[in-house]
């Protein structure tokens, strides 16, 4: 299994930015696919979750109402929309992967990860 996140980059406050991440090596719609984020200095965190048909789907309550999670099972694609980016979402985006139909938020759920992608909001 394989990930790969792009998209990331600089932008202002309150501008948005569309990260992809394409799997391959798995048959997508298996799997529940993750957003996680780290700033410098600090821990890993949850940022948004969902399954196959969005039927679990799951955001951390910093990004509810700017961030959406969506995918593309025949492409093997999820995609993570930003809008109304803020200083504080600057991190560096993972994407992960794990088989099953629940999303959940705890980092230790997710066997596969990609490659991080730098965000950047200058204020």
């Amino acid at each position: 299994v394989q990930l790969q996140a792009s998209g990331g980059g600089s932008v202002q406050a309150g501008g948005s930015l569309r990260l992809p991440c394409a799997a391959s090596g798995l048959v997508f719609s298996w799997y529940t696919s993750a957003w996680f984020r780290q700033a410098p200095g600090q821990e890993r965190e949850f940022v948004a979750a969902n399954t196959d048909n969005a039927r679990s789907t799951d955001y951390a309550d910093s990004v509810k109402g700017r961030f959406t999670i969506s995918r593309d099972n025949a492409k093997k694609t999820v995609f993570l929309q930003m809008n109304s980016l803020k200083p504080e979402d600057t991190a560096v985006y993972y994407c992960a992967a794990n088989p099953g139909f629940l999303s959940d938020p705890r980092l230790a759920t997710y066997h596969y990860w990609g490659q991080g992608t730098q965000v950047t909001v200058s204020s």
